[in-house]
């Protein structure tokens, strides 16, 4: 999980202020899964990266997680966040490992990205928000998940 976390912690918070191009789908998913909350690391005025179990905060495991390939270009994400619903993803990379993808608010002020690694079912997902501030009011929200497969999809 150490090594998935630092490809994710190098990706997104030193390409966060980059406006990115999507990026074609390179495997086709069709994944229901269930996924536990493990932890999360919070960055905000009161906490410096600062790691939380799940004993130490009240979040939600996600009992129905859909990430599914619709045609080499549209990754469709449900449930993960209710931005992740409503938003079109500006970073789509994914084969037969790992499926990475990330969108921001029309401002750009605010964004969310994700990780899933495939074999391990590992999940992280970020929350930044006030980008455009000063780096020292910028808040990260960084949630892991052990996820398991509803049915054998892939």
């Amino acid at each position: 999980m150490k090594y998935i976390f630092i490809i994710f912690v190098y990706f997104f918070f030193f390409t966060s202020g980059v406006k990115a191009n999507n990026v074609s789908i390179k495997q086709n998913f069709d994944l229901d899964l269930s996924c536990k909350f493990e932890k999360v690391i919070i960055k905000n005025t009161n906490h410096n990266f600062v790691e939380f179990n799940s004993e130490q905060v009240n979040r939600k495991s996600i009992k129905k997680l859909t990430i599914k390939t619709v045609n080499p270009n549209l990754l469709v994400v449900k449930n993960l966040s209710k931005f992740f619903g409503e938003t079109k993803l500006e970073v789509k990379v994914s084969n037969k490992d790992i499926i990475l993808f990330k969108a921001f608010s029309e401002d750009r002020n605010y964004s969310e990205s994700a990780i899933f690694t495939v074999n391990t079912g590992e999940l992280i997902h970020e929350i930044t928000k006030n980008i455009k501030g000063n780096k020292n009011i910028r808040e990260k929200d960084i949630s892991f998940f052990k996820c398991l497969k509803n049915k054998d999809n892939i």
